[in-house]
């Protein structure tokens, strides 16, 4: 924009670009200026050369833009591929659940403390309902549905691994390293509530370590420093 000052010594816009947005369509997002959920307009605009403020010459496209409707920030596409805050919390109590399923699936349920351990870490994750007969139940239709679970398809089996992959992969760039490995360290203490690992549970959780994108010496140090412990 060039500026002069007019009679009264305010400025006045004599030549510059404006920019005619357009709404295309909304939904919620994670602001991150707002630091929370919060509403969005996705948003393309027109670029013009003004003078005196009557538009002009076309000076090209702007956007798509995702323009927060509390604070009006405005970002690239990008910042959709954060999970909103609710969706964050389903996405954690999935991937734990999931990894619980996984550990009693490898190590069996026969043991009370294993089924109790791992009541016990899906509720801390959210799930507060979740009882011994709903993992149990969920384990007896997982066993008898042959084309998810393959027990001679390799270490913890190929459906198992695809079913870990995908509760953990989307969620682990969201999450610091202290989180991936809290959700590693939670499916050890399930593993060892019975005693040590089995060498099927300790495929499973090199599974999660890996779904989890862990170093492979990470997974190793955390499910030797949870042996230790319990």
């Amino acid at each position: 924009m060039l500026p002069v000052r007019g009679v009264f010594g305010r400025k006045v816009l004599v030549c510059g670009v404006h920019t005619s947005w357009n709404t295309i369509g909304d939904g919620e997002f994670f602001c991150p200026g707002c630091g929370g959920d919060r509403n969005y307009r996705r948003r393309t605009g027109r670029r013009r050369f003004t003078f005196l403020g009557v538009p002009l010459l076309p000076r090209g496209s702007a956007g798509p833009v995702v323009e927060c409707a509390a604070c009006r920030s405005r970002y690239g596409m990008d910042v959709l591929d954060h999970p909103t805050t609710t969706r964050f919390s389903a996405m954690l109590r999935d991937a734990v659940h999931t990894v619980a399923l996984a550990v009693l699936a490898s190590g069996g349920t026969a043991s009370r403390t294993v089924r109790e351990t791992a009541v016990t870490t899906v509720r801390a994750a959210g799930l507060d309902d979740c009882t011994e007969d709903q993992l149990t139940s969920f384990i007896d239709a997982l066993a008898a549905d042959t084309g998810r679970f393959i027990a001679d398809s390799g270490p913890c089996g190929a459906a198992l691994a695809i079913e870990l992959h995908e509760a953990l992969e989307p969620l682990a760039p969201h999450l610091a390293p202290a989180g991936r490995e809290s959700i590693l360290f939670q499916g050890a203490r399930i593993a060892l509530a019975d005693g040590p690992y089995i060498p099927a549970e300790r495929d499973v959780l090199t599974t999660v370590g890996t779904a989890l994108q862990l170093a492979p010496e990470d997974t190793t140090r955390l499910l030797d420093s949870a042996r230790a412990l319990f």
